[in-house]
């Protein structure tokens, strides 16, 4: 009965190393317009969000910077997506996944 107990467990622990799951971290996805394409191979990014004013309950527009890698060869005006990535440079923290088009 012990050699039936230590087979299931040899099936169970070859099926867990047969499939192994695949560490995919989580990085930040932002949606928005190139401001800036002055510099090589960087570009600023404005990144605009709406959030709810606590006490007057409207709706504002906040909007923050953002400093991405450029390899694809972004114009000012284009809609971008950019990712959170490594520290490429003091200021440089998100990269240019793809380019969604011109601006409206």
């Amino acid at each position: 009965m012990s050699e039936s107990v230590e087979a299931q467990g040899a099936e169970s622990e070859s099926q867990d190393a047969a499939a192994p799951q695949p560490r995919v971290p989580h990085r930040k996805e932002r949606r928005g317009v190139v401001v800036s394409a002055k510099m090589a191979k960087t570009v600023i990014v404005r990144v605009e969000r709406r959030v709810k004013h606590r006490k007057y309950k409207k709706f504002i527009r906040v909007w923050k910077r953002y400093a991405a890698h450029d390899e694809v060869g972004c114009k000012e005006g284009d809609l971008v997506l950019i990712q959170e990535t490594r520290p490429m440079s003091k200021t440089k923290r998100w990269k240019i996944l793809r380019q969604l088009g011109k601006d409206a």
